[in-house]
């Protein structure tokens, strides 16, 4: 980084001395120095700075003397900066501690605090970087019962003066909380530690992981915090209500105000006068969305991951034709938190069809109204905490003058089964705020100078004040003035004047000329031609005379501002007072924005989506016509073969997939969870027709991996997975599964899977997508009436050369041929999922796509065929042995061998024995009981 800033410090003995007197801060916790127009970092943050920004050590210098005694320091660019705050907030989880010193030298004090939770005081420094706005929550918890834990939680977007609070039982799991966690969109969680017992709480350590696998940052606070004793008093000083605190509901949730407590606290709310009165409290119903695990996110490509190329790839990525920020940061709640109402469901429905039927009406509000639309939200928390100057000002009106084209556009619509619909989302809620904001509107015509937003000027009307139409007349005239040097010069150069040479405003040079890079050599050698900087657009010069004019012309500006300061103040201030209209319209607008986006993907997707028709809760009917998955139809050269699904209570609610590898199982049970979750935001769905219950959850257990670092292995994690599955699921949820049991032996992971499987059927009895090689599974069929057995299908006929695969398991969801010619065959696979079993495996014959040795391809298929032979015989042993007794004698004998060990059981507890005296009494028990040993399968037990 060649602009690196160089490590001079005026007194470098006074600031060593000044930060080793510093108190130490935790490990998470990064501390900058702002020196004006760059940053430094010292000690160890200095050398953890090096590694993540620069990728190297040999950036750090040494303050003080040039060996191992000075203070290693690193030097940042205010980009640099701004790019290393972005990365340490929103993707390492660290919280920033910056240093300023207003007044000189060694005054030092610390100016902000930044955490992922709470960006306030360095979103001007994060600028167009800054992401949706994050979500910070306090948890207390109560885990004194053997089961069953309560959870009290109080979270906020830290920019918004509103506080939520919800409190719940949970399991030992904490199902409840992960999909809270989930359905906020939370960014970062305090939680209560006590340093004595940190490391010996189990429940703590439960916490943690979970907040952790969800990608939360973690802040740790004393049990102190989360004391309830002055809640209610500082509630009634945030709270609009003019009600005493002690009256709302809430403040019986003791352990949500707990943590209302930690969080006021940590925000530092009450330090600032201007939040009193301002504060809204309101309860989240957990159950008003659907519930996602962690899991879940992951397997359905919710939200773009890291490693993500193409925007499709995510759902978030595919369903994101926004055009404002507000409609973005929408979408991506409206994901975590898919509705449970079915009404509210249609109403969205209704408005994604009135725009996708109306092609006219959806790009004209994409691509003439939203698209100018600022992030309105922004804006109007500018206002509130009085950052906002005349330029916020002037984008307020900008949107203003905006609304009636939006309304026209909203009323001319012709259709009049969409005109009620609209009309209740858009039309009435734009028009009220519209004529809420004409005040507004006048005030800005009427105060601010309009015509100088040409040239980038923010300033009042100089008809306001004598001084300011002086100054103003002086100005005008220096314009004249620097367009007359502009004109000789463009002359004097043979450009064409606003084609080949221009006359510019720069924020860095003020007024100068710049000419394109292509016609840059015509000052190269003229002395009357100050050459300024290079830039990709061209180079800027000035004159003599021209520098003149700007220094002149600065100075009046200066002085212009500096009378109008007052003016100003008065005009944002009334501005101000428009926040909460500007709050709601930024709520209407961002609303329509995501409509029109769904409508949009419906209609352009390579096969146009469909309406789904939604029952009820409890009727559990899915069917699913010709379904396809919506991010792998749009990758390129894939043809996507479409699948039927239907998942019908008693008759077809647990589907067991088996097949090939690459054949496309994944993706089929995949894509009924994205669809599902598609329906339930309101959006059409990839089917060519689609009805579906609501499911009050989607569970997942995808693709165990293991997880070192924390001590959780693969057949681990597929456990913990498979657990809270089990114990959230509902008769409404739907689970899927893809594999399970692979982290174990082969018979080991069977067990688990059937035993699991019959669960979910017997005791949960939910809708679940099962996709499994275990192929003994698909016996569950034969006593289940609700299971169906699915296969996806592969063709196995000639001869052919081997092609390579174009992408990993389930991802190449398309109709190219896969080849296998080693044993004179051909195998194709099909991607189309049918009735009845698979009796085979293909996993050697994906070894062979991937161009194994020969040699171990022919080991493989040897060792496979001696198994089966081995798997045979053994099956042929034990089919012989259950022909030798019946079910009668099964019943009997159990029976006659568990009244025998009761009775060994107590005669053993009653005396004291040894092991072998234990095992001679058992002996002589069997020997003494004839009836036992005449039984047949007794026989066969006592031989095994």
């Amino acid at each position: 980084m060649s602009s690196r800033p160089e490590l001079k410090v005026d007194d470098e003995h006074g600031f060593i001395k000044f930060f080793k007197s510093l108190p130490a801060v935790d490990s998470d916790v990064i501390r900058i120095f702002d020196r004006g127009d760059w940053y430094t970092a010292h000690g160890e943050h200095a050398n953890f700075i090096a590694r993540t920004v620069y990728k190297t050590t040999s950036v750090v210098r040494q303050l003080g003397r040039n060996d191992h005694t000075g203070l290693p320091s690193v030097t940042m660019s205010v980009t640099v900066f701004r790019q290393f705050l972005r990365e340490a907030l929103y993707k390492l989880g660290k919280r920033v501690e910056i240093w300023a010193s207003p007044n000189g030298r060694m005054n030092w004090k610390l100016a902000k605090q930044a955490s992922p939770g709470n960006l306030q005081d360095v979103e001007d420094d994060l600028g167009a970087l800054a992401e949706a706005a994050p979500v910070i929550l306090a948890v207390k918890i109560s885990a004194k019962a053997t089961e069953a834990r309560a959870v009290g939680v109080c979270f906020a977007d830290a920019s918004a003066r509103e506080l939520g609070v919800s409190e719940f039982l949970d399991n030992d799991l904490y199902s409840n909380f992960e999909a809270l966690l989930i359905q906020l969109g939370v960014k970062e969680c305090l939680i209560q530690i006590d340093k004595a017992e940190k490391d010996k709480d189990p429940e703590l350590a439960k916490l943690r992981q979970i907040i952790d696998n969800c990608g939360v940052a973690i802040s740790e606070r004393p049990a102190g915090d989360f004391g309830i004793r002055d809640i209610e008093q500082d509630l009634a000083r945030l709270l609009k209500d003019e009600r005493s605190a002690t009256m709302l509901p809430q403040t019986d949730l003791k352990l949500a105000m707990g943590s209302a407590a930690s969080l006021i606290k940590y925000l530092g709310v009450l330090h600032d006068p201007s939040n009193f009165g301002q504060y809204q409290l309101y309860q989240h119903d957990l159950a008003q969305f659907m519930k996602l695990d962690a899991a879940a996110l992951k397997a359905l490509n919710l939200m773009p991951g890291a490693r993500d190329g193409a925007k499709n790839m995510s759902l978030f990525g595919l369903l994101n034709h926004c055009k404002t920020p507000v409609g973005s940061r929408l979408l991506a709640q409206w994901l975590k938190q898919p509705l449970m109402d079915k009404a509210e469901i249609e109403k969205r429905q209704q408005l994604v069809e009135a725009f996708a039927n109306d092609t006219e009406l959806r790009q004209t509000m994409q691509e003439v109204h939203l698209r100018s639309i600022p992030d309105l939200y922004r804006l109007a928390k500018r206002f509130q905490r009085g950052k906002a100057n005349l330029e916020d000002v002037v984008r307020a009106y900008q949107v203003i003058i905006r609304l009636p084209g939006v309304l026209g556009t909203l009323e001319g619509v012709m259709d009049e089964a969409y005109r009620d619909p609209l009309d209740e989302a858009y039309t009435n809620k734009i028009r009220e705020l519209s004529d809420n904001l004409g005040k507004l509107r006048e005030m800005v015509e009427t105060t601010v100078d309009l015509d100088a937003l040409d040239n980038h000027e923010f300033i009042i009307k100089p008809e306001f004040d004598d001084s300011l139409r002086i100054i103003r007349k002086r100005l005008d005239r220096l314009r004249t003035d620097m367009n007359s040097e502009f004109s000789d010069a463009a002359n004097d150069l043979g450009q064409e004047r606003d084609k080949k040479i221009f006359l510019e405003n720069h924020k860095v040079h003020g007024w100068c000329m710049r000419l394109t890079r292509t016609e840059a050599g015509c000052i190269r050698n003229k002395s009357r031609y100050l050459e300024c900087s290079t830039q990709k657009n061209g180079v800027y010069f000035t004159t003599k005379t021209l520098q003149g004019f700007r220094r002149e012309f600065d100075q009046l500006s200066q002085n212009y501002n500096r009378t109008q300061s007052g003016l100003v103040n008065e005009v944002v201030g009334v501005a101000a007072s428009y926040s909460p209209v500007l709050e709601r319209l930024a709520g209407v607008l961002a609303h329509l924005d995501v409509i029109v986006s769904l409508a949009h993907v419906s209609v352009h997707a390579p096969i146009s989506y469909v309406r789904p028709k939604i029952h009820p809760r409890g009727q559990g009917r899915t069917v699913l016509t010709e379904a396809r998955h919506p991010c792998l139809e749009m990758q390129d050269d894939v043809q996507f073969i479409t699948n039927d699904v239907e998942l019908t209570r008693d008759k077809s609610s647990f589907l067991i997939i088996t097949g090939p590898n690459m054949g496309g199982k994944s993706t089929y049970i995949r894509q009924i969870g994205v669809i599902a979750l598609m329906a339930q935001i309101g959006c059409f769905v990839p089917c060519s027709a689609a009805e579906l219950t609501l499911f009050d959850s989607i569970l997942a257990r995808v693709g165990a991996s293991d997880s070192q670092l924390k001590g959780v292995s693969t057949f681990m994690a597929e456990m913990l997975e498979t657990a809270n599955i089990l114990k959230s699921a509902t008769a409404e949820s739907l689970i899927i599964i893809d594999e399970l049991g692979r982290g174990t032996s082969t018979y080991d992971g069977f067990g688990l899977a059937w035993a699991i499987s019959e669960h979910i059927v017997k005791e949960i009895g939910c809708s679940a997508l099962f996709a499994t090689h275990f192929h003994e599974l698909t016996a569950l069929a034969d006593q289940h009436p609700q299971v169906r057995n699915l296969h996806v299908t592969a063709h196995i006929g000639g001869t052919g050369a081997p092609k390579p695969p174009t992408s990993d398991d389930d991802k190449n969801n398309n109709n190219n041929n896969n080849n296998n010619n080693n044993e004179k065959r051909e195998v194709t696979l099909l991607y189309k999922v049918e009735p009845g079993i698979c009796d085979q495996s293909f996993g050697i014959h994906v070894a062979e796509l991937v161009r194994f040795p020969d040699k171990v391809v022919r080991m493989a298929k040897r060792k496979a065929d001696e198994l089966e032979d081995f798997t045979s015989k053994h099956d042929a042993g034990a089919a012989a042995a259950s022909d030798a007794y019946s079910k009668r004698d099964v019943e009997e004998g159990s029976a006659l061998l568990k009244d025998l060990l009761v009775r060994w059981k107590d005669e053993v507890a009653a005396q004291e024995m040894t092991r072998p005296e234990k095992i001679a009494r058992l002996r002589a028990l069997v020997a003494g009981h004839g009836e036992l040993l005449a039984n047949p399968f007794f026989q066969s037990v006592k031989t095994l």
